[in-house]
């Protein structure tokens, strides 16, 4: 079996498992949308969910942050982890999408990615969840998961990236980005599955016994 026979398999699984797919991450636009993927670093979505919900229904603009300024928007966020570095991130973004984007969020990579703690993988989430660009989020979850079930070889997850998008369908990118974290979280977990037990890697690698070693990204 290759990487595309595979790859057919775990759609058509992942697809049966989650016909629909809800956003982990709740947010009021596509501002606060920047704001939670960013704070969603090292960080978990329901983390993320239960400070922002104090936060979303008073603050929700970068004019709204940038008045705040940074020493209040860390008291805000003080429960999440690296919480300074964000907060400083959070202001300098805001006030960057006031001075040189009109208060909005850019539509492309390039103008998201010059953000303040903006990387390419929180690009992508906002993008994709925000805009409904075809875009696919890679994190360390679906970076391991992709190897696990060979449909990578693991080096970084920029070559992940690459290997995912020749292989599935641009129409599937979105969903497909958050059907493989929910699944990862459920059926496929590091410390449970090893790529042993559950339906996918039983179905692609039948004859697998010993458990997989994943390259960290």
């Amino acid at each position: 079996m290759n990487e595309t026979q595979r790859a057919k398999i775990i759609l058509k699984i992942l697809n049966k498992t989650y016909p629909t797919i809800k956003v982990p991450l709740k947010s009021r636009n596509v501002f606060t949308l920047l704001i939670s993927v960013l704070l969603s670093a090292q960080c978990t979505d329901i983390n993320v969910n239960n400070v922002t919900k104090n936060i979303y229904p008073k603050y929700h603009r970068p004019e709204h942050f940038v008045k705040l300024g940074q020493r209040k928007i860390e008291r805000l966020i003080k429960k999440i982890g690296i919480f300074r570095i964000k907060a400083k991130s959070i202001y300098g973004l805001s006030k960057i999408l006031i001075d040189k984007h009109g208060g909005k969020v850019p539509k492309t990579f390039e103008d998201l990615e010059k953000l303040p703690g903006v990387g390419h993988k929180t690009a992508s989430v906002v993008m994709s969840q925000g805009f409904g660009f075809p875009a696919f989020a890679i994190d360390t979850h679906i970076h391991r998961l992709a190897q696990r079930w060979g449909l990578t070889n693991g080096k970084n997850v920029v070559q992940t990236e690459k290997d995912l998008k020749k292989l599935f369908p641009k129409k599937n990118w979105n969903k497909l980005h958050l059907q493989i974290i929910y699944y990862g979280r459920e059926y496929c977990k590091a410390r449970d599955c090893y790529g042993l037990t559950c339906k996918i890697c039983t179905t692609c690698y039948p004859a697998r016994k010993k458990p997989v070693k994943t390259v960290k990204a």
